[in-house]
């Protein structure tokens, strides 16, 4: 006899299982913070926090960390979070980043994308998503990613859901 068993992710992933994610996320960010300063540490506990809810209720699209020509508007060196459910989920320990990279001039950003059940919310409730967020985000446009490289294949998940997690060095 065959047969297959397919369970829902959003129904079997819990806010504690975000905040895993999250923890997971704030650890690369203090990470960051130790090898370049930034982002503020008092701020690293918010931007987890912001990623562990949005996972949790499926508004997070990817949200970026790192540095950039505020200029040009464009990334010097980024960490990338991608929401992903089921498939290919990887838990992988924090850190693992490329050699240390001259971020001299370059300040710290961070850019969110919400994911498409976000934008199918009426506007209140966004707007009462976002009041409920520990960190409030302007609206504005990515920073560009021009010539340069990619480490893929990080990741940190639990319980069926998760995030990706790429990093972009600028040639």
């Amino acid at each position: 006899m065959t047969g297959s068993y397919t369970r829902s992710a959003s129904a079997s992933f819990t806010i504690t299982d975000a905040r895993y994610v999250g923890g997971r996320v704030g650890a690369d960010l203090r990470l960051l913070h130790n090898l370049y300063g930034k982002p503020a540490l008092d701020s690293i506990e918010d931007y987890a926090e912001e990623v562990a809810i949005l996972l949790n209720r499926g508004f997070l699209d990817t949200v970026d960390y790192g540095f950039r020509d505020t200029r040009a508007n464009t990334w010097k060196f980024r960490l990338r979070y991608k929401a992903t459910a089921g498939g290919q989920l990887t838990d992988s320990r924090p850190g693992s980043f490329p050699d240390l990279v001259d971020l001299t001039d370059y300040g710290f950003h961070s850019f969110l994308s919400y994911s498409s059940a976000f934008w199918h919310l009426t506007s209140s409730e966004q707007d009462s998503v976002k009041k409920n967020l520990p960190v409030s985000r302007t609206t504005g446009t990515a920073p560009s990613a021009l010539a340069g490289t990619i480490n893929t294949g990080h990741g940190y998940a639990r319980n069926g859901a998760g995030v990706s997690r790429d990093i972009y060095v600028a040639y």
